[in-house]
């Protein structure tokens, strides 16, 4: 299979897990509501984010919230769909990692688009300090910056390697003459 389908398949599966599980939790819990899950660190709780990412810029205005939370994410969907599209066969790290955004960053604007909102509801604590709840799309996108980071690691370490091996031509070079 060529992977920009593969990608295609994995864009559509979070996507499809995000907005199953928002509309579970809508359906079965009033907001604000709590169900633990594992006692003194996992909740499930059904939160309503205006803001971006764990409740970031939640109070700014709405024009404001509009511009950043609505058209600049659609034009960085576009912008990731043609990075996928020019990594599918260079780098697979970097193809899947913009894949995991793209989907992430899709499954938050259709909440923004359809209710002004997106649905939060892990909820992950320690005794009374919480972090702040997030959502299938929000861990894609956090899972795609782990990515990233290796993938700058990994293309760290290359280059050294790459200066070393340029470094020893270099040294036999001299040494012939």
């Amino acid at each position: 299979m060529d992977r920009i389908w593969k990608m295609s398949l994995l864009i559509v599966s979070i996507i499809l897990v995000d907005q199953l599980t928002k509309g579970a939790i809508q359906s079965k819990f009033q907001l604000g509501e709590s169900i633990t899950i594992i006692d003194g660190l996992f909740n499930f709780t059904y939160v309503q984010n205006p803001g971006a990412a764990f409740g970031f810029m939640a109070k700014a205005s709405a024009p404001v919230r509009k511009i950043l939370f609505l058209l600049l994410p659609v034009i960085a969907c576009f912008w990731l769909l043609w990075l996928i599209w020019v990594t599918r066969k260079t780098n697979y790290l970097l193809c899947v990692a913009y894949s995991l955004i793209l989907a992430g960053a899709v499954g938050n604007l259709i909440d923004r688009f359809s209710m002004g909102y997106v649905v939060d509801f892990l909820d992950f604590y320690w005794g009374m300090s919480h972090f702040p709840a997030f959502n299938v799309a929000d861990s894609s996108i956090t899972i795609a910056a782990f990515l990233l980071i290796i993938d700058l690691i990994k293309e760290s370490f290359n280059k050294i390697k790459a200066e070393k091996e340029e470094n020893k031509e270099i040294e036999a070079l001299d040494q012939k003459e």
